[in-house]
């Protein structure tokens, strides 16, 4: 599985259907933080992947990011770490269901 976010999106008489985004299992590899004030999802991934574009796999793994990247402060977030190999441990993960 890519770490794409619109691999699996449907595109029907030229409108986008839903996103479906993968499943993150958790790893021992993984971190976890507790939120601080003014954090948002794009911070974090640019934090921890040292790339914004990856807020959606933070978002994913805890259930936000419905239609904001702003997180609430004292939440305690699971950080799938490291990227490098996450796409390889779905691909293994999606075989073995």
């Amino acid at each position: 599985m890519s770490l794409n976010r619109y691999q699996e999106t449907k595109i029907e008489n030229d409108r986008y259907k839903t996103s479906h985004y993968p499943d993150f299992p958790k790893r021992q590899t993984d971190l976890y933080i507790i939120s601080r004030e003014q954090d948002r999802l794009d911070l974090l991934s640019n934090e921890f992947y040292e790339d914004p574009r990856y807020w959606w796999v933070i978002a994913s793994a805890n259930n936000l990011g419905k239609g904001t990247l702003d997180v609430s402060e004292g939440l305690q977030l699971r950080i799938p770490f490291p990227l490098q190999g996450l796409s390889e441990s779905l691909r293994n993960a999606e075989d073995n269901k």
